[in-house]
This record gives C-alpha cells, sequence and structure tokens, in this order.
C-alpha cells in the first residue's frame, strides 16, 4: 500500500511536502521563541542596550586596559562618563525646549489666528460657537471617564518605574559586559557541543565585530543627521533647534521610520513658527540631508562596516515593527547584521584551514636523582619492583 502510495504521489509533492511541514515548525517555534521573549522583555531589553553600548565601548576599554587601568576600574569608568554625557546632553535639551516653548508661544498664538482667518474666508464662521459649553462638555466627558483616566495614569507610572530599573539593569550588564565579557561567551560555549565549538566561537566574535562596528557608524550617521538638520534649523530661526537635533540624533537609530518621522517634525516646527516659505526651506534642508546620508554615508561609510542590502533593512524594519513595535525597529538591524556575519562566517568555514590546537603538553615527570634529597626510605625500593 505503501508502495503504491509512493508510486502515485509525484516527486515535486513529496519534495514541497517535505519543504512545508519544516518550514511550518520553523515558523511555529520563531512565533513561541518571540512570544516567550515578549514576556521577558524587562530581562531582554537592558541586556540588547547593554550588549550594543557594549560593543561601541570596547576600544575605549582596551586602551584604558593598555594604561594598565584595572578591568574594574575601567569598566566603571566608561559607565559613569557614558551616564555623565547623556545627563548632560538631555539636559541642555530641556533647557533649549523651556526656552523654545516661551518664545514660540507667540509664534503658536499668530498661527491659530493665521488658521482662524483661513477658515472663516472660506465662508465658516467660528463665532456662533459656544466656549462655555464646550469647557462644560470637556469637564463633563473626564468626569464620566475618571476611571479610565485613573488606570493610564497608574500604567504610566508602571511603565516609568519598568524605564528606570530597565535602566538600572542596562548599566549594571553593561559594567560586566566590558569587565567579563570573554569569560560570559566561554562560559555560554560549554553549552556547546565539543565538536561545534570552535565554529560557533569564531561565528560569535565575527558577528560581535560587525555589530559593534554597526554601532559606531550608526553613531557617526545620526550625528551627521542631527549637526545638519539642527543647523540649517538653527539658521532659518526655527524655535527648539536644539532639541530638534537631538530628536533627529536618537531618530536615526530606528532606520527609515526615524529620519522620515523626525524630518516631519522639523518642517511642522518651521511651518508654525515662521510660515510657509521658512517651512519649505526646511523642507529642502531635510531632503538634502537625507539624500547625503542615503546616497554617500550609507554606500561609502555603512556599507564597508555592515553588507546588508537596503531591502534587507526595509524588511528587518518592517518585521521588527510588526513583532515588537518601537523595541523592534530599533533592534531589527543589529540582530541582521549580528546574524549575517555569523552566517557568512560559518559558511566560509574558515576554521577548517587552521590546524587544531595543539594538546597541552603535559610536565615532564622528575627522575629521581632530580628529586630533593629525602630519606632512603621515601624512595621506591627499585630492586624489588625489578624482582
Amino acid at each position: 500500500m505503501q508502495e503504491k502510495l509512493a508510486a502515485d504521489i509525484p516527486y515535486g509533492i513529496v519534495v514541497a511536502a517535505a519543504w512545508s511541514w519544516r518550514v511550518l515548525l520553523i515558523i511555529v517555534m520563531t512565533a513561541v521563541a518571540v512570544w516567550l521573549l515578549s514576556h521577558v522583555s524587562l530581562l531582554i531589553i537592558p541586556l540588547l542596550i547593554a550588549a550594543l553600548l557594549a560593543t561601541l565601548l570596547q576600544p575605549a576599554h582596551r586602551l584604558l586596559l593598555k594604561l594598565r587601568f584595572p578591568p574594574v576600574l575601567s569598566s566603571l569608568t566608561l559607565t559613569v562618563l557614558l551616564v555623565l554625557v547623556v545627563v548632560a546632553l538631555f539636559t541642555l535639551a530641556g533647557q533649549q525646549l523651556a526656552a523654545g516653548f516661551a518664545t514660540m508661544q507667540a509664534s503658536v498664538s499668530a498661527g491659530v489666528r493665521d488658521f482662524i482667518a483661513l477658515i472663516e474666508s472660506w465662508g465658516l464662521s467660528l463665532e456662533r460657537l459656544d466656549y462655555q459649553e464646550l469647557l462644560n462638555d470637556l469637564g463633563e466627558t473626564l468626569q464620566a471617564n475618571s476611571g479610565a483616566l485613573l488606570s493610564g495614569a497608574l500604567g504610566f507610572g508602571s511603565t516609568a518605574t519598568n524605564i528606570g530599573a530597565g535602566i538600572v539593569m542596562a548599566l549594571f550588564a553593561l559594567i560586566f559586559f566590558l569587565k567579563d565579557g570573554p569569560k560570559i561567551w566561554s562560559f555560554l560555549l560549554n553549552f556547546v557541543p565539543a565538536k561545534h565549538r570552535r565554529a560557533v566561537d569564531g561565528a560569535g566574535y565575527a558577528g560581535w565585530g560587525s555589530l559593534g562596528a554597526y554601532v559606531r557608524v550608526q553613531i557617526f550617521v545620526a550625528f551627521v543627521d542631527a549637526v545638519g538638520i539642527g543647523v540649517g534649523a538653527w539658521i532659518l530661526g526655527v524655535p527648539l533647534a536644539m532639541p530638534l537635533g537631538v530628536l533627529v540624533f536618537l531618530g536615526s537609530f530606528v532606520p527609515i521610520v526615524g529620519a522620515v518621522a523626525t524630518g516631519a517634525v522639523a518642517v511642522l516646527l518651521a511651518l508654525v513658527a515662521n510660515g510657509w516659505v521658512n517651512a519649505l526651506i526646511m523642507l529642502g534642508i531635510v531632503l538634502a540631508v537625507q539624500q547625503i546620508e542615503s546616497n554617500v554615508l550609507q554606500p561609502l561609510v555603512m556599507g564597508a562596516a555592515v553588507n546588508l542590502h537596503p531591502l534587507a533593512v526595509f524588511l528587518a524594519v518592517s518585521a521588527g515593527i510588526a513583532t515588537l513595535g518601537l523595541v523592534g525597529a530599533v533592534f531589527a538591524v543589529p540582530v541582521m547584521a549580528f546574524l549575517n556575519e555569523s552566517i557568512k562566517y560559518l559558511s566560509e568555514k574558515p576554521w577548517l584551514d587552521d590546524p587544531d590546537p595543539a594538546p597541552e603538553q603535559e610536565p615532564p615527570e622528575l627522575e629521581p636523582e632530580t628529586l630533593p634529597d629525602q630519606p632512603a626510605a621515601n624512595l621506591p625500593n627499585t630492586s624489588d619492583a625489578q624482582e
């Protein structure tokens, strides 16, 4: 029966069925893994952030070690410096943001008046609106939905607590990634079968090197974007130029999506504050900076560091957004860069060209005459052994 059934089924159907159940099993396992990871995101996300920061700070850590810094002191010093730089940057941006809103209030009021005048020029009158009635309706709506607002406030407080705990966990993990990174990796290799250990070890180091190159190059590209758009906004007199530069810098770590979103914010600020002409000039600056990034920096700098096709980057970001939202968009490309270099290493099999490491030789046994002077009773009786 089985032979007759096998004879009636075309070979292509058999191959397609074999591929189908294997691909289906891979999809199911991937979905289960993503589902499990989503339940421990408070642990996974800080570790991923710490890994990215460790790849960024690793060259500085090596330099401090060459200067005879103890590993613990080097990792602590770099972590504290990183925290100080980030805090100073956000403090400066916050001060500029507060000052910018104060100066922007008049522009926003003028923009609202112009908008109302534009609507009235179309024949729509806003004088008939009862603003007191609108305020009363707003108050009743808030009172009716007080429970939802309270739960939303509690949820925001819980999210803020989780973010604070994640930051502390990421910094704590960063210290040990810098200090004991090779030891941690050696410990993880113990779970790999001995015959595959050299291949996995080389693939891990290859992916780690690609990840470090991606992070450093991405920071450089984000800095160029931030300086270009921020300086352009400052020259045009757009308010909040400094916070806008910080926003562009942070948004550049989300490929494709971040550049579009932050560029739209820059154009919107120019429109509200300075009018249509200034907004069009700001749009031209944003497009010019993004064209320089995509046509010059990405092929020359990013392409040399991480060999990823733009379509692969777009699909990775889309898949990351669909599965894990903003977190997936941020980590999709670094993970793909790591996997790309690791798979390339495994496919090339360079470890086969290297000879196996020589086994450690046991120390030679000392001859009896080289032993220190001992009582004769402690020496073996060679005559009895010969008999």
